[in-house]
């Protein structure tokens, strides 16, 4: 059964999102933590985490080691060494870089490079890669869906060839992310679902699952406000029981990423741990609105 599946996978451990276990650097809530990677490894192991989504991003370029052979050997080593597993990349550049609203030559190199990205995963046991098309990447119009399709599919044959799938977080409405992934009908297509985004945006948790819960591969657990920031898991207004519903009815058996709001700093692993405990009771069945942490 699924609450099974929720009970086992919360007892193994969650994932995090890459820099939530340092201080933040130069003052970015979420970015390649330039200083303090190799720590971050040892205190997810401490604090019992499954593993990490690796952030690759423009602010990182020069000291991220997935960009050489040396620094992927070195990862590969260090992620052994303390029993903590990368399977997915959140790949932040398409946000910093969109490939939206750039010149032809731009929107060439992008795919260049999303395609050099993909052939590395299997190197490092990676099997997804997170494409934001948010805030600065959001999909505005018609005409960029278009390019966002075409785009894709000039992709697909690499991550054909490296296995990898290709999870799109996405501000559309439930209608219209649907309608996007039936342009898009492949199995290494699937979404990365962002709870907290979706409270600010006022969407449904079951109108969504309803227009495209078959296809959400990944699950991004943190809690927002209506209309505003990111705020401590039962402190928002993600309705995380209704959440937890969809995810039962629609068997998900994907995995679940911590992307949680930063407590304060030089206190990340007290405070991590304290939100998977919250998250990891969540699964279990536990009401996370009515649990506040300290």
């Amino acid at each position: 059964m699924m609450t099974d599946y929720l009970s086992q996978y919360a007892d193994a451990g969650l994932y995090t999102m890459q820099g939530r276990l340092v201080s933040p650097q130069q003052g970015r809530f979420q970015s390649f933590p330039r200083e303090g990677w190799q720590l971050e490894i040892e205190r997810a192991a401490e604090i019992g985490l499954r593993g990490i989504e690796w952030i690759y991003d423009v602010f990182g370029e020069g000291v991220n080691p997935l960009e050489t052979e040396a620094g992927r050997d070195e990862l590969r080593a260090l992620l052994a060494q303390h029993g903590v597993s990368v399977v997915s990349i959140c790949a932040d550049y398409f946000m910093d870089r969109p490939l939206l609203r750039c010149t032809a030559q731009e929107h060439a190199e992008l795919l260049q490079r999303l395609q050099w990205l993909l052939s590395i995963c299997q190197e490092l046991g990676v099997t997804r890669v997170v494409l934001p098309f948010v805030d600065a990447s959001q999909i505005r119009d018609a005409a960029e869906t278009e390019q966002v399709v075409a785009s894709l599919r000039q992709v697909l044959p690499q991550a054909e060839r490296h296995g990898i799938e290709l999870h799109l977080e996405t501000d559309l409405d439930p209608s219209a992310f649907r309608a996007l992934l039936e342009r898009l009908e492949h199995p290494l297509i699937k979404v990365n679902y962002d709870a907290g985004n979706s409270a600010s945006l006022g969407y449904r948790p079951e109108e969504e699952f309803a227009a495209y819960g078959a296809r959400i591969g990944s699950f991004h657990i943190k809690d927002r406000r209506l209309a505003a920031t990111t705020v401590p898991l039962g402190q928002g207004d993600a309705d995380f029981a209704s959440l937890r519903e969809q995810l039962l009815k629609f068997d998900y058996r994907g995995d679940f990423v911590l992307q949680v709001a930063r407590g304060e700093a030089a206190d990340e692993p007290r405070w991590l741990a304290e939100m998977a405990e919250l998250a990891s009771n969540w699964l279990r069945g536990t009401a996370l609105n009515e649990r506040k942490p300290s």
